[in-house]
């Protein structure tokens, strides 16, 4: 960590956005409008025998949240992967109107755009992280035909954060020193548990991430909603969170969560934070692979 805020042009910097844009590039973008601004979908593999699977990132984030866990999902399945009305590539949604929240918008959004890709109707597997893991609960009920539900380090569930560091306005900087200084801070205040996970690679995507964010996830994140969502939805559902995720406390979060509910998988990855799915990027897919793969 320290090595990166001294040398932030370093080789290491430059490997990682190569490999952000090798990867970016095994993808087909798709830019959808609805009601005038655009989303943008992007699409990995092309095994068309299993229903497409739609991975939404979280707050602050966009679709390289998923960078280290594309290649093992979209060997066998067909990923969608967007990023969210207000996030990177896709257009800020317009304001909500009719009694909608910004979420209903970004949900509209994505529904519409989502069905003009893989058709109305059309069965997925879905997946969520954090904040988006919020969305994916909520995106299941306002889309249906949803088969499986996968939430990781999931937002909404209402319970007590465990933060034990402040998190840094990086907005705020005066310099790109310290604005790098400031997202380093966060990455490992709430994102990754293990500071050997703050890798070149970790900052490249969360620094292009952040400075591609104009939604603000954290009101609909705090306000609750996932169990209201989990209890609508019919299908099996993994519920997964780092061990050390300081946005819950995992274990008797999964616990109440999957309690009385055979359909529900519940699931604590051993000295993962937050991020899970890129801090524990093999075992994360692995489970996932597993979990998606049953009848």
């Amino acid at each position: 960590m320290s090595d990166l805020l001294s040398s932030p042009d370093s080789e290491a910097d430059a490997a990682a956005h190569r490999l952000i844009t090798r990867i970016a590039a095994l993808s087909t973008s798709h830019d959808v409008l609805h009601a005038g601004r655009r989303v943008r979908w992007r699409r990995f593999g092309g095994a068309d025998t299993q229903p497409p699977l739609v991975l939404l990132h979280g707050g602050h984030g966009s679709w390289m949240h998923w960078l280290r866990n594309i290649g093992a999902l979209a060997a066998a399945r067909t990923l969608w992967l967007p990023d969210l009305p207000g996030f990177n590539d896709s257009d800020t949604p317009p304001p909500p109107s009719g009694g909608q929240t910004a979420l209903d918008s970004s949900l509209e959004a994505l529904a519409v755009t989502l069905d003009s890709l893989v058709g109305a109707g059309t069965p997925i597997d879905l997946g969520g992280f954090s904040f988006g893991g919020l969305v994916a609960a909520k995106f299941a009920l306002r889309r249906g035909h949803v088969r499986r539900l996968a939430l990781l380090g999931s937002a909404g569930h209402g319970t007590k954060r465990r933060m034990a560091a402040e998190m840094i306005n990086w907005r705020a900087a005066k310099n790109r020193e310290e604005e790098r200084a400031a997202l380093l801070h966060n990455l490992g205040a709430l994102m990754l548990h293990d500071p050997a996970a703050i890798d070149a690679l970790a900052f490249a995507i969360h620094d292009a991430s952040c400075h591609g964010t104009r939604f603000r996830s954290k009101d609909v994140s705090m306000a609750g909603g996932l169990q209201p969502a989990l209890d609508a939805f019919a299908g099996p559902t993994l519920l997964l969170w780092g061990e050390h995720d300081v946005t819950a406390d995992a274990r008797p979060l999964v616990a109440q969560l999957a309690a009385g509910h055979p359909r529900r998988e519940g699931v604590v990855v051993d000295g993962a934070g937050h991020w899970v799915q890129y801090e524990r990027a093999d075992e994360v897919n692995a489970r996932l692979a597993r979990f998606l793969a049953q009848p």
